[in-house]
């Protein structure tokens, strides 16, 4: 599949920042045009509405997720493990975009919410297979999304509060002697 003109993919950059930054009244057209560097025509050429913009930043979430479930199958370390290390944001092009359609979300966007309890259940199918049980599957779920939750806290803080390296790793061993079937 041939890549989105590069223009496009400027203005969903500009307008991922934006709704992070500021939140989605601040995301106009206009102001996404200029922090994307193009026109309004440009912008518009692209993306007929604001509705269209959140709908291609979704659109590029789900893009986003597929390739991390291909990765997350892959990981030899297993799904479980690799869920729950790239728990812990790293600024990384999914996470931006995990991030504004929260955002969405958070001010009234149904489309946006529904995008993420969707993302939400394609990761937990990928690891259901590899718990023991469903208690084992919301353990790992709901520590992935305090793992997210307490990691967007420690971006200006001055305490860390999310586990890292060696503490990461054996969080981890924890949760797969935990979760693992026998």
């Amino acid at each position: 599949m041939p890549r989105p003109p590069l223009a496009r993919e400027r203005v969903l950059d500009a307008y991922a920042s934006l709704v992070i930054a500021d939140g989605e009244r601040a995301a106009t057209l206009d102001a996404t045009a200029k922090a994307a560097g193009v026109s309004k025509g440009g912008l518009l050429y692209h993306f007929g509405s604001k509705d269209e913009l959140t709908a291609g930043l979704l659109e590029r979430l789900a893009r986003l997720v597929d390739e991390d479930l291909v990765r997350m199958s892959a990981d030899p370390a297993g799904p479980v493990a690799y869920y729950i290390r790239t728990s812990v944001m790293e600024g990384e092009e999914l996470d931006r975009a995990l991030l504004a359609a929260s955002r969405l979300a958070q001010g009234g966007s149904t489309a946006a919410a529904d995008a993420l309890r969707h993302t939400r259940r394609l990761w937990a199918d990928a690891i259901r297979p590899h718990v023991h049980d469903t208690a084992g599957l919301d353990l790992v779920m709901l520590l992935g999304d305090g793992l997210y939750f307490n990691n967007s806290l420690d971006v200006n803080g001055p305490h860390r509060l999310v586990p890292h390296g060696h503490e990461l790793d054996d969080l981890i061993a924890l949760v797969l002697r935990t979760v693992i079937p026998s």
